[in-house]
C-alpha cells in the first residue's frame, strides 16, 4: 500500500480555505447571475404588459390609430429588445394566444435562458370603432412596423358599436431575447467587476489572517525537528511566538514540560545504568568469593575424608572382635554418607560454574533399569517393599550421558525407597519415537509419605527439606534433587513431580535421546570444546551441540565462565539469545584481553524478533570481538550448516 507524501498544516489550511472561498464565490456568482437574469426577464415581462395595456387603451379610442402608431414608433426606437409590435384585427377570441403558459414559473426560466423570441398578445376592445376605423388602424400599424407582416383581413363592420364592448383585435408584442440578454450583461458588467475585486480582497485578507497561526506552527515545528535530530540536546532553543494563540501556547508549554521530563528520565536511566553496573561488579566479586570459599572448604573436607577413609581401610585388615566390627561399620556408614554428600556439593558447585560437560556414549535402557533393580534389591528386601519394573518397549541402543542418567534415576529410586515404609516402588519405562530423535520417559512411583502441594516447587531448591527439625527420621542435607534437576537441564531433560500426602509420589523424567544410526553429523564437532553461555534453565542448543559430538560446557555465570576458559582450551564460545548485547560486549572484551596463544570463535545468537534491529547492536558486538551474529536457530540442520561454514 502506497503512503501519500506528507504535507504541512499551513499549506493544507491555505489550500482548504482558498478552495472553499473560490467555490463559494463561484456558486454565489452563478446563483446570482441565474436569479437576477430571470428576475430581469420577469420585470421586462411586467413592463411589456403595461405597454400592451397602454396600447390597447389607445387603440380602443375613435382616433387612436394615429396615437398608437406614434407610440409604437417611439417604443421600437428606444427599446432594442422589442423586436416588433403588431395589431391583429379580428372579432373572434383567439384561444391559442392565452397568456397562461407565458406567465408560468417554468416558462419564465426557459424563456429567460433558451428562447430566441417571446410574444405577448393583448386584446383590443372598443365601443366606438367601426370597420372603417379598424382598416385605418391597420394601415397605421403597418406603417409603424419595421418589419413586413401579414395582417389578417377581417369583415368590414358597418354597424356602430355603441351598445357594448366589442373585440376589435389583438396587439402582439415580440421580445428579442438575445438583445435582452446582451443588454442585461452590459448593464451588470461593472457591478460584476466590482464584486470580483471585492472577493479577491476578502480572500487576500482571510489568507493573511490565517497566516498568523501558521507562522507560529512552523516555528514550533522547527524546534521539534531540532529536538528530534539532536539526541544530545540539553536545552531547547527559544520558541518564537509572534501571536498569542491560546492553543499554540498550550502546545508550547506541553512540549517544554515533556522535554524536561525526558531529560530527567534520561538522567535517571544513566544513574540506574551506573548502579546496575556497580551491582554487577559486586555480584562478580561475591561469586568469586563464594567460588573460592567452596573450593577451599570442599578441598579441606575431601582431604580430611580421604584420611578417614584410608584409616578405615587399614583397620579392615586387622583382627577385630564383633563389637569393634560393628563400630567400624558405623564409621564406614557415616564416612560413606559424608563422602556422598560432599560429592553432591562438589557436583552442584561444578554445575553452577559450568564445569560439567556432556559425554555421549551408547547404552541399553533395559540393562540400565535391570542394574537399578539389582542395586536396590537388598534395601527393598530389608524394608519389605516391592520393587517393580514396567517396561513398555523392546531393546534399543541409544546415545546419552550414561553416568548422569544413572545418577538421576538412582537418586529418584533411592528417595522413593527412603520415604516409603509400606507398599511398593514402581519403575515405569516408555519410549516415544519422533522424526530425528526418541524420547525416553521414566516414572518412579512410590506409596510413601507423599509431599505437600505447597512444597512441590521447593523440593528442587538446594538444601531444602520438608522436615527441617533435628529430630527428623530421614537423614540428608536436601541437595540430591537439586543436583539431578540441574543435571537434567544440562541434558535437556525435564523432571516433573506429582504427590499427595499419605498416598505417595510420582516423579516423571523425560529425556530426549537418539539412535546411533541417526547421527549423520556426530563427528562434525568431535574434539571441539564449546562453551554455551545462557541464563535460562533449559536450552535446546546444548542438546543439539552435544549431538554433533562437541564437548559442551554450559555456563550461566560470567566469572565461572572466565575461570573455565582460563583452564581449558575452548574452540567456540556461544552467547544465548536471552543474554543482552551490552553484557555480551563486556564479556567479549574480557575474553579477547586474556587470549594469548590461540583465539576462540565467538558467536552471538540474537532473538528472532530483533532481526530487524540487528544493525543497532551488531557493530558494537563485532568491534568488541564477536565473529558472527545470527538469529537463534531451533533446527538441527540449519545449525549444522552454519557450523560447517564457521568452524569446520
Amino acid at each position: 500500500m502506497s503512503i501519500s507524501s506528507s504535507r504541512n498544516i499551513p499549506t493544507i489550511i491555505r489550500y482548504s480555505i482558498l478552495q472553499a472561498i473560490v467555490v463559494a464565490v463561484f456558486a454565489g456568482f452563478l446563483l446570482s447571475f441565474v436569479y437576477t437574469f430571470v428576475h430581469n426577464y420577469q420585470q421586462k415581462r411586467l413592463h411589456v404588459q403595461q405597454l400592451g395595456e397602454m396600447l390597447s387603451n389607445s387603440a380602443s379610442t375613435p382616433d387612436g390609430a394615429n396615437l398608437v402608431a406614434r407610440q409604437v414608433s417611439i417604443l421600437l426606437d428606444n427599446d432594442p429588445s422589442l423586436q416588433s409590435i403588431l395589431f391583429y384585427s379580428t372579432d373572434q377570441p383567439i384561444d391559442s394566444l392565452s397568456q397562461g403558459n407565458i406567465n408560468s414559473v417554468g416558462n419564465n426560466w426557459y424563456n429567460a435562458w433558451f428562447a430566441d423570441t417571446v410574444s405577448f398578445n393583448y386584446p383590443v376592445t372598443s365601443r366606438y370603432l367601426t370597420g372603417s376605423s379598424i382598416q385605418r388602424a391597420n394601415s397605421s400599424q403597418r406603417i409603424a412596423n419595421t418589419s413586413p407582416i401579414s395582417v389578417r383581413d377581417t369583415p368590414k363592420m358597418t354597424t356602430p358599436l355603441a351598445a357594448r364592448n366589442t373585440l376589435v383585435g389583438y396587439i402582439n408584442i415580440t421580445l428579442d431575447m438575445n438583445q435582452l440578454r446582451w443588454y442585461w450583461v452590459r448593464i451588470n458588467l461593472l457591478s460584476w467587476f466590482a464584486t470580483t475585486i471585492l472577493a479577491i480582497f476578502v480572500v487576500w485578507y482571510i489568507l493573511r489572517k490565517l497566516n498568523w497561526p501558521t507562522k507560529d506552527i512552523v516555528e514550533l515545528a522547527k524546534v521539534c525537528e531540532i529536538a528530534a535530530n539532536d539526541p544530545e540536546l540539553e536545552q531547547l532553543p527559544t520558541i518564537q511566538q509572534r501571536f498569542e494563540f491560546e492553543e499554540l501556547i498550550r502546545i508550547k508549554e506541553s512540549f517544554i514540560i515533556l522535554f524536561e521530563r525526558l531529560r530527567v528520565a534520561q538522567q535517571d536511566y544513566l544513574d540506574l545504568a551506573d548502579f546496575e553496573q556497580q551491582l554487577h561488579n559486586k555480584d562478580l566479586s561475591l561469586d568469586m568469593q563464594r567460588s573460592n570459599f567452596q573450593n577451599m572448604i570442599t578441598h579441606e573436607l575431601k582431604t580430611s575424608l580421604n584420611a578417614i577413609t584410608g584409616g578405615l581401610q587399614l583397620l579392615d585388615n586387622q583382627y577385630l572382635n564383633d563389637e569393634q566390627k560393628d563400630t567400624l561399620a558405623i564409621i564406614h556408614k557415616g564416612s560413606h554418607h559424608l563422602e556422598l554428600t560432599l560429592e553432591q556439593i562438589i557436583q552442584l558447585n561444578r554445575i553452577e560454574k559450568g564445569q560439567m560437560v556432556v559425554s555421549l556414549s551408547e547404552f541399553n535402557p533395559l540393562k540400565m533399569i535391570a542394574d537399578l533393580i539389582e542395586k536396590f534389591e537388598p534395601a527393598v528386601r530389608q524394608k519389605n517393599l516391592e520393587l517393580i519394573s514396567r517396561v513398555h518397549h523392546v531393546e534399543y541402543t541409544l546415545e546419552g550421558d550414561i553416568s548422569k542418567i544413572q545418577q538421576i534415576l538412582t537418586t529418584l529410586v533411592d528417595n522413593a525407597i527412603k520415604f516409603t515404609h509400606t507398599g511398593r516402588v514402581i519403575i515405569d519405562s516408555q519410549l516415544t519415537h519422533f522424526n530425528e530423535s526418541i524420547r525416553w520417559q521414566v516414572k518412579v512411583i512410590d506409596t510413601g509419605i507423599g509431599i505437600s502441594t505447597s512444597h512441590l516447587e521447593d523440593i528442587f531448591t538446594p538444601f531444602f527439606q520438608v522436615d527441617s527439625s533435628v529430630t527428623r527420621e530421614n537423614e540428608g542435607v536436601g541437595i540430591g534433587l537439586s543436583v539431578i534437576k540441574q543435571i537434567g537441564q544440562l541434558l535437556g531433560a525435564s523432571i516433573e513431580v506429582d504427590s499427595e500426602i499419605g498416598v505417595g509420589s510420582k516423579f516423571i523424567v523425560t529425556m530426549p535421546l537418539r539412535y546411533k544410526s541417526q547421527t549423520q553429523y556426530e563427528y562434525l564437532l568431535k574434539d571441539i570444546n564449546v562453551v554455551y553461555y545462557h541464563h535460562n534453565e533449559i536450552s535446546s542448543m546444548v542438546e543439539m551441540l552435544g549431538r554433533l559430538g562437541a564437548n559442551v560446557s554450559s555456563q550461566r555465570n560470567g566469572q565461572s565462565m572466565m575461570d573455565y576458559i582460563s583452564k581449558v582450551k575452548v574452540n567456540v564460545i556461544m552467547f544465548a539469545e536471552e543474554v543482552l548485547p551490552e553484557q555480551v560486549v563486556q564479556l567479549t572484551k574480557h575474553i579477547r584481553e586474556r587470549e594469548t596463544t590461540y583465539r576462540s570463535l565467538l558467536v552471538y545468537w540474537y532473538p528472532l524478533h530483533k532481526e530487524q534491529y540487528v544493525e543497532s547492536f551488531e557493530y558494537d558486538l563485532k568491534a568488541a570481538g564477536i565473529d558472527y551474529c545470527h538469529s537463534a536457530v531451533q533446527d538441527a540442520k540449519l545449525l549444522t550448516a552454519l557450523l560447517k561454514k564457521w568452524v569446520v
